[in-house]
């Protein structure tokens, strides 16, 4: 074992203190995107040890920190909605049915992932050309960063004294007048309202409490419709109302922030020794713990966002009973056309972000992953996960470049990050809800320092002009939208930019020889983007009848290339002329071959023909140009 860790070069303090630190930066973060997803924040953070172990020790990339990112979250925010209403529906009605559709949906997820690094598609990641990388790096540090400007912002509390929850307006479902509340269809009176107060039309009891243009039920106190001038609406939970915060708690966030970043910027130019994000939030939290300075801490910021706390111990135990975690779902097709969508979304954001944080970290540590086997990995620890009861994730960039440039290199930094993740879940909840938001928010900030391409300014007039568009437009769709359709706009938009340029390319030479046969010698790719340019270099009508096209040249890449050459042929022969091929590669000649015995006239074998291959395979090619004739 010993000369197994000698060999690996395994850097077990530097390892084991980035996974540390890296585990307190991934709580706030995990934690905030759980109540975005409306989910127990405990669910989350279970989802984060187990696909944090599973991608650390299975995965392609050392190095790379896997947890219940943001980017997937966002994605089954919609799904849980509408889950929860397709529950409420069911002959014995279930309350959180969207929980029990998120745990079908991430086990999916995971299997698409499988499958993606079992029949090798990890490997299309290097068709992601580098302005796109940086785009994807810029606009996901913007991402970050604008994610952690909310860390500035405190719930809004309703009359209760919870958190006020934003509410849209949707369908009538009762109409008031004159202080009564009335049945739609029939007109009758079902309540009355009286000084804020709806009172039941029989009982005279209170059953609803209006404030602020919304209506409360009396017993459970929360939000069941809006009002508006015509009477009372069904409602859409658009999540929490925020306000910024102002005065001493607003400065104070500041000044601890601040004092973060001059730790972790200042610290490695004293020593190396002990990492800076670590050695910042343990100052931050005692000079807090100790003074007595009221700053909002992790406890704080999980109570007040309604979660269960990090006393998970119970609700783990509970997660290893799978009869009751998948009891109330329905196995059925229904099912999985609900949730296949997301599913499918959820995987390609998930493996696009890992990915190309993988190749982010093969650049920083300039070595190089598996993409394949991270995808298994991947899909392993979403599979497990949702089993389990925990949430979806993937490779998380921000996470990632905190290991990096805390010295975490090796596997043990991400199995120390999920340990330390789990162990502060079940024992340590105590210790941990004292550190300040305000520590790990100036963490946060120096990371996306540290991630955004600041070069890329440098660079927008040296590189070409549809480059620099590219990085900007991923940069901003990244922002706009999400990183999947980023990366999808990207490549697109560098291919077309990338056919259009080899689209001018093409070339044709003439000569005349002495015999009187006319040469084209072309030049330049032929294929679906150059076949326009490629047919008006020749003059069929005018040429003399013997007329010889030399592709020596040339590059012929795909069918529309060599339909060009087949179409530019049977013109020649229909206006009674002589046409000769040279020089087409073996490939080529095939197709050619198989469409017609004609061709066999028409190309002419020699000995320096090219060698190279076109982007189809002749022994599958469709039978479209053998139905040709001449």
């Amino acid at each position: 074992m010993m000369k197994y860790i000698r060999n690996k070069k395994i850097k077990i303090k530097d390892d084991s203190l980035a996974g540390i630190t890296v585990s307190l930066a991934m709580i706030p973060e995990v934690v905030a995107f759980a109540f975005v997803a409306q989910i127990s924040p405990i669910v989350a953070l279970f989802g984060a040890f187990v696909v944090g172990i599973i991608s650390a020790i299975f995965g392609g990339r050392p190095g790379l920190i896997s947890g219940a990112a943001g980017a997937v979250a966002v994605i089954f925010v919609n799904m849980i909605q509408e889950g929860h209403a397709k529950g409420l529906l069911f002959e014995q009605p279930v309350e959180n049915m969207g929980y029990f559709y998120l745990l079908a949906a991430v086990v999916l997820m995971g299997i698409i992932q499988v499958l993606a690094g079992v029949f090798k598609l990890g490997k299309f990641v290097r068709l992601i050309p580098h302005p796109v990388m940086m785009g994807f790096v810029n606009g996901l540090a913007i991402v970050i960063f604008m994610a952690q400007l909310g860390m500035f912002k405190e719930n809004s509390k309703d009359i209760f004294g919870q958190n006020k929850r934003k509410t849209k307006s949707k369908e009538l479902v009762y109409k008031v007048e004159n202080n009564e509340v009335k049945d739609i269809a029939s007109n009758t009176v079902l309540f009355t309202i009286n000084k804020g107060e709806v009172l039941n039309a029989q009982t005279n009891k209170k059953s609803f409490i209006i404030a602020e243009n919304q209506v409360f039920d009396a017993a459970t106190q929360k939000v069941v419709f809006n009002i508006g001038e015509d009477g009372f609406y069904s409602v859409k939970d658009s999540g929490v109302v925020k306000s910024t915060m102002q005065g001493s708690k607003l400065y104070t966030m500041i000044a601890l922030v601040l004092l973060t970043m001059l730790i972790v910027w200042g610290l490695p130019k004293l020593t190396t020794k002990v990492p800076a994000a670590l050695t910042a939030i343990l100052i931050v939290t005692l000079i807090v713990v100790f003074t007595g300075i009221p700053a909002i801490n992790v406890g704080d910021f999980i109570r007040d966002g309604g979660g269960a706390g990090l006393n998970g111990f119970d609700e783990i135990s509970k997660k290893m009973n799978l009869s009751e975690l998948w009891g109330n779902l329905p196995f059925n097709i229904d099912t999985l056309k609900f949730i296949a969508p997301y599913s499918f979304l959820a995987a390609s954001v998930g493996l696009i972000e890992t990915l190309m944080t993988m190749n982010l970290v093969d650049e920083l540590t300039d070595s190089r992953g598996n993409g394949n086997k991270e995808c298994v990995a991947q899909g392993a620890g979403n599979i497990v996960s949702g089993l389990f009861g925990g949430t979806g994730g993937c490779g998380m960039i921000g996470q990632t470049v905190i290991n990096i440039n805390a010295g975490g290199r090796g596997r043990l930094s991400g199995v120390m990050m999920a340990v330390t993740l789990l162990i502060f879940i079940l024992f340590a909840d105590k210790y941990i809800e004292q550190v300040p938001i305000a520590a790990l928010v100036g963490v946060m900030f120096m990371m996306v320092i540290e991630t955004f391409a600041w070069s890329s300014f440098r660079i927008m007039n040296k590189i070409p002009k549809s480059d620099a568009v590219v990085l900007i437009i991923v940069s901003a769709v990244t922002v706009v939208f999400d990183l999947a359709i980023a990366v999808f706009v990207g490549v697109i938009i560098s291919a077309l930019v990338f056919a259009w340029e080899n689209a001018k390319r093409i070339r044709a030479r003439k000569r005349m020889k002495d015999d009187g046969t006319k040469v084209y010698e072309i030049w330049g790719p032929l294929f679906f983007g150059s076949i326009k340019a490629f047919n008006d270099k020749f003059d069929i009508k005018n040429d003399p009848n013997n007329v010889e096209i030399d592709f020596v040249e040339s590059r012929i890449s795909d069918h529309s290339g060599i339909e060009a050459i087949f179409n530019l042929v049977e013109k020649y022969q229909a206006a009674g002329k002589k046409i000769t091929l040279k020089h087409l590669s073996e490939d080529c000649k095939i197709l050619l071959y198989k469409a017609s015995p004609v061709f066999s006239e028409v190309i002419e074998e020699d000995v320096d023909d090219p060698r190279y291959h076109l982007a189809a395979n002749p022994e599958k090619f469709p039978k479209a140009l053998s139905e040709y004739t001449f």
